[in-house]
């Protein structure tokens, strides 16, 4: 932990253990500058990560004795029931497909859909999951699936197209409907599911009503940068998703990017032409942690100088 990463974590955990600002955070910082570590440990850090005897907030609090205002905010976290969905947006994209004006959302749903076991790379049968989970006939349809096409769900689903007839049957016997009443169910859900980052922030809010109070769900979004470039709309996608978690979910819902360039310069070009969107934007991302060139002279005290001897 160095006096710069210091200084940005306490203003993220500052902010977190709050609750006081929009739940955006901004990483930026050059090349080389540890922005994925720094983003991979923070979706640790407040999951309340752990094995055995050791947590990975107790380590940090030893690393941070001098900083008793960071350390009591370390401890805060550790109360916060949390759960952290960790991702590269570019590496979960579909590749195959061009960058719509919902590519960012698309990969959100994807993700969440994986965090909550459904499925990802089709979002209606995810959809389709979720319905009979709601109705709590999920397990008893993957029984009655697997009895009548002798497969398991998840070799099934990502069959759907040739075993919409077997769903529709096994279906059909948990709903206990006449056998024939249902048919070509996967392909009406597929033609009626359409994206939408309302129904989407709602489904969030609802997993995170089940879960235990002051629960909160973090989605730690690595090159959000790269992905978006210089696409003003794609931006206005995450700023969207953003505010709609602040409404939805009252600031349990977090979104946490890492950019090679800051908000500002992605944005730039926004400020005289369209000074509305650009405010909009910035705003949804009210923490905003810089990386600059850190001190190679602090890393090398750090890391090798004050080490113990039977860790040289």
């Amino acid at each position: 932990l160095t006096r710069e990463i210091k200084s940005q974590l306490d203003k993220l955990l500052q902010s977190y253990v709050n609750n006081d600002n929009l739940p955006g955070v901004w990483i930026s910082g050059f090349f080389g500058t540890g922005k994925s570590h720094l983003l991979k440990i923070i979706s640790l850090l407040l999951e309340g990560w752990h094995h055995d005897d050791f947590h990975i907030a107790d380590a940090m609090m030893i690393k941070c004795e001098d900083d008793q205002i960071l350390k009591a905010n370390l401890n805060k976290v550790k109360a916060i029931p949390a759960q952290s969905i960790l991702f590269n947006i570019d590496q979960k994209a579909d590749t195959g497909s061009p960058k719509g004006t919902d590519a960012i959302l698309s990969v959100f749903v994807k993700v969440f859909n994986e965090a909550c076991g459904y499925y990802g790379k089709h979002a209606y049968i995810a959809k389709f999951e979720r319905d009979l989970d709601r109705d709590g006939l999920l397990e008893a349809f993957k029984a009655e699936y697997k009895r009548i096409s002798g497969k398991d769900w998840k070799i099934g689903r990502a069959m759907a197209e040739m075993e919409d007839h077997n769903v529709s049957k096994a279906y059909a016997s948990i709903k206990q409907a006449p056998e024939g009443s249902v048919n070509s169910l996967l392909s009406n859900y597929s033609h009626n599911y359409k994206i939408s980052i309302e129904e989407f922030a709602q489904n969030v809010a609802e997993y995170i009503g089940k879960k235990e109070k002051g629960f909160r769900l973090n989605f730690c979004v690595d090159e959000i940068g790269q992905f978006v470039a210089d696409n003003t709309k794609l931006m206005l996608n995450l700023q969207t998703i953003s505010e709609s978690f602040d409404t939805v979910c009252k600031g349990r819902a977090w979104i946490i990017v890492t950019s090679q360039a800051d908000l500002e310069t992605i944005v730039g070009h926004l400020k005289q032409s369209q000074s509305t969107e650009y405010g909009r934007i910035t705003a949804r991302f009210p923490i905003k942690m810089n990386l600059g060139g850190t001190s190679v002279e602090e890393v090398i005290q750090k890391r090798l100088l004050l080490k113990k001897k039977e860790h040289q």
